[in-house]
């Protein structure tokens, strides 16, 4: 929150991997400092809004010839290669669902987001704009990879950066849930402005520091996650991708890092960039513990 003392801490840096959430207090700061003082700028934000304020600095990015690429955790690799591959098996696509099957549980990270994010209710885009919808306003069944599963939209960041990646205008993502999960999600549509409450949201969050724990590394190395597509064009015809990851918490550590070496290696213009634009769309295949993308 002090301009002068990032910038002074910029110094005789090339590229910032920023892991300081919330990211909705600490990204634009940090994006408007690495621009200002030349430095690469990723993290590994999933912050729906912090995608679209990445993009809306793409100009002043390439002026200063800094690459801007948030998302180079689980959020969004894994989906946005995904959402990638299905463009290319069916470029005229108009509707693009992704998703994933992760259960691992939360970090407490990751939670506070979540009750940030419930408070804001759900996010689709609809003919090439955000909008804002009810928690769980979808719900279908989806077969992530392992088995069919009952499962509701999300506002996941794939929302922003999946229409950067490919133009389709039409997205949703998902994620599995209990019936009684789903149902909760639904009752939560009508006291969404208490959850926004900021004392609210601070209680909440102090609960969560002191009861929420992330996963451990055996419980990471146990559990895979499961990460699905699917496209389809005017005309009905549809593809699906999969692709079984390592778990997400992993993934964001040797995702993240990846890209770190991608760009300190590689010259590439300055600009506003998603995961799988900056590398490619091969980018999760190469990580430990990945599969390869199978489309039908």
């Amino acid at each position: 929150d002090d301009s002068a003392v990032l910038l002074r801490g910029l110094e005789g840096i090339g590229l910032v991997l920023h892991c300081a959430g919330p990211f909705s207090a600490t990204a634009k700061p940090m994006i408007d400092a690495c621009i200002q003082a030349g430095v690469h700028y990723l993290d590994i934000t999933g912050e729906i809004a912090v995608f679209e304020y990445a993009q809306a600095q793409s100009e002043a990015a390439r002026k200063a010839g800094v690459v801007i690429c948030p998302g180079v955790g689980f959020d969004v690799i894994p989906t946005d290669c995904v959402a990638a591959a299905l463009k290319a098996a069916l470029p005229d696509a108009t509707h693009l669902a992704l998703g994933f099957d992760s259960r691992s549980g939360f970090s407490p990270g990751t939670a506070k987001t979540s009750v940030e994010g419930l408070a804001q209710g759900g996010k689709v885009r609809r003919d090439g704009r955000i909008v804002q919808v009810p928690l769980a306003y979808s719900v279908r069944r989806i077969d992530f990879g392992d088995g069919e599963k009952l499962a509701m939209t999300i506002p996941w960041g794939d929302v922003s950066t999946a229409w950067h990646t490919t133009g389709i205008p039409n997205i949703e993502v998902y994620l599995p849930g209990s019936p009684s999960m789903i149902a909760n999600a639904k009752r939560a549509n009508g006291f969404r402005w208490l959850i926004g409450l900021a004392p609210v949201q601070r209680f909440i969050k102090r609960r969560i520091e002191k009861t929420v724990k992330g996963p451990d590394e055996m419980l990471r190395e146990k559990l895979p996650t499961y990460v699905w597509g699917e496209a389809r064009n005017s005309r009905g015809t549809v593809r699906t991708a999969r692709i079984k990851t390592s778990n997400g918490y992993s993934l964001t550590i040797t995702g993240s890092l990846a890209v770190v070496e991608h760009l300190l290696q590689n010259e590439k213009p300055g600009g506003s960039y998603t995961p799988s634009r900056l590398v490619d769309a091969g980018l999760v295949t190469r990580l430990p513990g990945s599969g390869s993308i199978s489309i039908e």
